[in-house]
């Protein structure tokens, strides 16, 4: 059976797109554009230019914060 046609759900993702952890955590695209872009971010994955979102450690930093 070819299960090409499905996607892997967000909460079951390693790295998200900065669009999908925007939709996951209510935070806007900018903002999470912005903190991605911190010097020694915690959830920061580079792929070539391409930056990711390590899910985890975005929610572990998430569960962290008070503001952002």
């Amino acid at each position: 059976m070819d299960n090409s046609n499905e996607k892997v759900p967000i909460h079951l993702k390693v790295n998200l797109t900065i669009k999908e952890a925007a939709e996951y955590s209510n935070i806007g695209i900018n903002k999470i554009d912005w903190l991605l872009r911190q010097p020694n971010c915690p959830f920061v994955l580079y792929v070539g230019a391409k930056r990711l979102v390590k899910r985890k450690e975005f929610e572990e930093y998430l569960q962290r914060m008070l503001t952002i």
